[in-house]
């Protein structure tokens, strides 16, 4: 055998051995699906906020009726008969004139109750509620509910003199807060004001009205009403003169 020969079956068995000993690539792992994300829990919505309650006038329409509404307030009359009862309802801040005395019972919505005494002519604020009336007096009971708008526009800074300051004789203050002031008129027959301004208003009136008004530009008005009538009177300027042969009287609530 030649040199040549032995050679090339040396590099030959060389070659092979080396291929022999690599071991088989071991298999790429397979991607293993991604885990999956746990889902994000949205945040549990808040409780929703109760505004207000059952509207009486719905609810209960034999005793409470609307006479009027506008962006500032609603105005109701409220009728109730010796021992007839409500269902439980809703009001937002309010003014009542009382027309009639009044003896009533009020359910609260706990349970627990309270009693309610006016004589006829008061008028008192009262913050919202939800309650349920009843007339425990022995007479059928009457009143003026002046219902305050929530979020209603307020009035603009006055424009003129204000009737209790320059009028205290025919003007004064009876409740003020930040939503409303409650002022008592009263005129003798044939008394007359100055120049004055109110701003929107609510009037209850107490008994037969007969008023002559004087306008700033020196117009003439006559306004005349009957007792427990109700009036929404616009912010302005005027000079009031009882022309009735008799006093009269009436509880303005003024609005802010």
């Amino acid at each position: 055998m030649s040199w040549k020969t032995i050679l090339i079956f040396a590099l030959t068995s060389l070659l092979w051995g080396v291929s022999c000993s690599k071991s088989e690539p071991e298999a790429a792992p397979e991607p293993q699906p991604a885990a999956e994300a746990a889902p994000e829990l949205a945040p549990e919505p808040a409780a929703p906020e109760v505004a207000g309650g059952p509207d009486p006038t719905v609810v209960d329409a034999a005793h409470y009726s609307a006479e009027f509404e506008n962006e500032r307030v609603r105005i109701l009359r409220i009728t109730y008969g010796p021992g007839e009862a409500s269902v439980m309802h809703y009001h937002p801040d309010s003014v009542a004139v009382f027309l009639t005395e009044l003896l009533v019972e009020m359910t609260m919505p706990d349970g627990s109750t309270e009693e309610m005494v006016a004589g006829a002519g008061d008028a008192n604020f009262t913050e919202a509620v939800m309650h349920m009336p009843r007339n425990v007096g022995e007479h059928p009971l009457e009143l003026v509910e002046i219902e305050l708008k929530p979020g209603a526009p307020s009035m603009a800074e006055p424009d003129g003199p204000d009737s209790t300051v320059v009028d205290p004789a025919h003007y004064s203050t009876e409740f003020e807060n930040e939503r409303v002031r409650i002022v008592r008129i009263a005129y003798g027959p044939g008394e007359a004001s100055v120049m004055h301004y109110h701003p929107d208003s609510v009037a209850v009136f107490l008994t037969e009205h007969l008023v002559e008004m004087t306008m700033p530009d020196g117009s003439t008005e006559e306004i005349e009403a009957g007792a427990g009538d109700v009036l929404f009177i616009p912010a302005g300027l005027h000079l009031p003169r009882n022309i009735a042969e008799e006093a009269w009287e009436l509880v303005l609530v003024e609005l802010k």
